[in-house]
């Protein structure tokens, strides 16, 4: 298995196997991040899809100051942000996987129930829960996503966590 780095060098070259492979790779992960964004799958698949194209585009102005996946999910970050500004959605419950015992239904219950609540985070808020919780990145990792100073992720989330709390007692 190649590097993320000898893939992006096989990119800028137009190595179309690259691209294939490094979408084999992040889309799990830039899938579930930009749907906790924006709650929209159809939405989702299309930032996806912006996503590799810059990836295709700009793969040889990637400086190396990041992971290639912090730049990735830095720019799906971006295309979220516009997106969301266009339009809020809700992820539809048909659009969950099917879950089969009754553990796993009461957690897809409660996340669904954090997920609704987050929807009424700005998106600059629920960016750095979602990036933290559910991708288990550092702050200096999210600051590096978001291209912002980490007090500022900081501060976000010591807000983000504040507004969870009123709304889930609410």
């Amino acid at each position: 298995m190649q590097s993320d780095l000898e893939l992006l060098r096989r990119i800028d070259k137009g190595d179309e196997d690259a691209l294939g492979e490094l979408y084999d790779l992040y889309y799990k992960l830039l899938s579930r991040f930009v749907l906790g964004n924006t709650h929209d799958v159809q939405l989702t698949l299309e930032i996806i899809n912006d996503v590799f194209m810059v990836v295709w585009d700009k793969a040889g102005s990637f400086r190396g100051d990041s992971a290639v996946s912090t730049w990735m999910l830095g720019i799906a970050y971006k295309k979220s942000l516009k997106a969301s500004a266009k339009q809020r959605r809700l992820l539809p419950l048909d659009a969950v996987a099917e879950v089969t015992d009754d553990g796993a239904i009461e957690k897809l219950i409660r996340d669904q129930e954090i997920r609704k609540v987050m929807t009424k985070l700005s998106p600059e808020h629920s960016a750095v829960v979602e990036l933290s919780y559910y991708f288990g990145y550092s702050y200096m990792e999210i600051a590096d996503i978001l291209a912002c100073p980490e007090n500022t992720v900081k501060t976000r989330m010591f807000y983000a966590r504040r507004m969870l709390r009123s709304l889930l007692e609410a």
